[in-house]
């Protein structure tokens, strides 16, 4: 939990503290800061540090400065807490004037604790008594503010702390995303202090709704401005004397706002970071480390990205194949955003990746084709806008034939393909190990198994016996991932498709024989590829037609017997618009379809 104070300013004087790391560059009186770290349960380190008053230009930022005092406490660990938190003081220790430091001696648990992630009554209790300690001292001090966010919300926005106290509100909050409909807020609560669903909660969350929106309760992170009317009779504990809800620091504090008439908001026009989607009880910090590692994901696609802080140390990654020989990563060159993200996304799950240039379609002519022996196959139409084949994706073809090329040159058993624009479902690594290892127990005849795909036909795809996790595919679009082995390459190459191409994603579904055209199929034999698909898939596309961020350079690209060098967005196909099924079918991320508890 990191608590920031600001204290009471002079009359006159003007604050403007935001958020980050660094040293200052701005205005502001004076602050304290209360940090609670680190393995996910929030009371284990209690940090606050004082400033006196000084005046800058521009603005303030959370930093270290010679002024500034520290009281450290650490407890409850079950990790290297106190490790990082001492090779952080080490680096940090000097740009403050004291620093206290007290360390737990040895690492204890909760009376009737079941695990690190389950919140016993006493453990509550115990939070709640830190939380008023920190609000206690901010008092004490005259501070104006205090800002408390838990240490597995991440502000990336370094302009939060101002843009919060702009707001003028008693109580305020980030809206904090997640890689579910899991927030810091509730829009509903019951007379009995639950949660209450309501019909606001998805449109503020979704930002569709953008504005400071009154709340019954924040949570996690929150703005508290102390010379607010009733702020003074705020508390965590102990709780209110009428009070009967449950006993939990949260619903605490919102009954304490109600009893004190204090307004409670959430303000969601801007970004301000991301918190991690809370374990459940039973699970451990494994868990919760593929679940932050899934978040980082999350924000390499929708910015802004995480970074770690460069005065503790990271465990080493140890990059690794999985079992295949190669994993290709398909990136076209001016497109360097996509391929640092794709690359940065491996590097978080300790893949090891190899990237392939891109065939740019931008760069193909009538000459070059002709020396490729690259053909249109005869009346080839988009199914949706009725368009021809685009450069765009005679390039994209040609990038995946010369990784079929190479599969079947070196002789490759397996091999993992990806495309640039993937989002990973949460575990991605761990899944796609697991999957691998159930079809090599049960000996599974196979050549291709796609990992995120759009399922075209609304038909039932059937189990694989013995495979839960593994359904025979149907027609089916995107190769944004799939595994291919060495016999599969071999098909494909066999089938000659340059001198009949179509899109790569309507010629596969030939070669398994379920593309609904009989006319094309006729072209191509034997179609007997034996192709999968996880279920629920594990990857997606970063983004879908008509998103903000959506860019398709098949989409978007001329035909492929136009020479001239213009550009034409083909925005009559349907194939880059989002697939309801993959919600249905058990995506993670971004549902459209969420559990009813997912926004609790």
């Amino acid at each position: 939990m990191l608590c920031p104070v600001l204290p009471r300013q002079s009359p006159g004087e003007k604050s403007a503290v935001v958020g980050g790391t660094g040293p200052e560059a701005g205005a502001f009186s004076a602050l304290a800061l209360c940090l609670l770290l680190c393995d996910g349960r929030e009371e284990h380190c209690r940090c606050w540090r004082r400033r006196r008053g000084r005046r800058h230009a521009g603005d303030a930022r959370l930093g270290p400065r010679r002024d500034s005092a520290r009281r450290c406490a650490t407890d409850h660990n079950v990790d290297n807490t106190t490790e990082m938190l001492q090779e952080w003081l080490a680096a940090v220790g000097d740009d403050y004037a004291t620093v206290v430091w007290r360390p737990e001696g040895e690492s204890r648990s909760y009376p009737d604790e079941e695990g690190p992630k389950h919140w016993t009554k006493e453990r509550h209790q115990f939070l709640m008594e830190l939380k008023q300690e920190a609000l206690t001292f901010a008092r004490n001090w005259e501070a104006d503010y205090i800002l408390f966010a838990d240490t597995d919300n991440i502000l990336t926005n370094n302009q939060t702390l101002r843009l919060l106290i702009e707001k003028g509100l008693p109580v305020v909050a980030p809206m904090l995303d997640s890689q579910t409909y899991y927030s810091n807020f509730w829009c509903g609560i019951t007379p009995q202090g639950y949660y209450r669903r309501t019909a606001e909660y998805f449109p503020t969350k979704n930002r569709q709704r953008r504005g400071c929106f009154r709340v019954p309760m924040v949570h996690s992170t929150f703005l508290i401005s102390l010379r607010a009317e009733g702020a003074a009779q705020l508390a965590f504990y102990p709780p209110h004397p009428n009070y009967t809800w449950p006993f939990d620091d949260i619903i605490v504090f919102a009954y304490a706002c109600q009893a004190a008439g204090v307004s409670v908001h959430v303000c969601n026009q801007h970004r301000y970071g991301y918190m991690n989607v809370a374990v459940k009880s039973y699970q451990g910090l494994e868990d919760e480390r593929v679940n932050f590692i899934h978040l980082i994901l999350e924000a390499l696609v929708d910015g802004p990205p995480m970074w770690a802080s460069a005065h503790v140390s990271r465990p080493p990654k140890r990059p690794s194949k999985m079992g295949f020989d190669e994993v290709f990563v398909i990136s076209l060159a001016r497109r360097p955003d996509r391929r640092e993200r794709m690359l940065s996304s491996l590097w978080e799950m300790e893949i090891s990746g190899r990237v392939v240039d891109a065939v740019d379609g931008r760069t193909l002519n009538s000459s070059i084709l002709r020396s490729l022996g690259v053909d249109l196959l005869p009346g080839y139409q988009d199914p949706y806008s009725g368009r021809t084949l685009t450069k765009g994706e005679v390039g994209c073809f040609l990038s995946h034939y010369s990784i079929w090329e190479e599969v079947v040159a070196r002789g490759l058993a397996q091999v993992l393909v990806f495309e640039d624009d993937v989002r990973f479902e949460s575990n991605f690594r761990g899944r796609l190990e697991q999957l691998m290892e159930e079809v090599e127990a049960e000996k599974l005849p196979w050549d291709l198994i796609y990992l995120g795909r759009k399922q075209v036909n609304p038909e039932e795809e059937a189990v694989v016996e013995g495979l839960p996790h593994l359904v025979v595919a149907g027609y089916s679009y995107w190769t944004l991932a799939y595994v291919l082995s060495l016999a599969g390459a071999r098909k494909l190459l066999a089938s000659q498709p340059l001198r009949r191409m179509l899109p790569v994603d309507e010629f596969l579904p030939i070669m398994f024989d379920q593309h609904p055209n009989e006319q094309y199929k006729a072209h191509f034999w034997p179609r007997d590829l034996r192709a999968f698909s996880a279920r629920p898939l594990l990857a997606a596309p970063t983004h879908y037609a008509g998103d903000a961020e959506w860019l398709s350079d098949t989409e978007t690209s001329s035909p492929w017997d136009d020479d001239s060098g213009r550009l034409i967005s083909w925005r009559g196909s349907h194939k880059t618009l989002r697939d309801p099924r993959l919600d249905l079918a058990g995506s993670s991320g971004h549902s459209l379809h969420p559990h009813p508890r997912d926004e609790l």
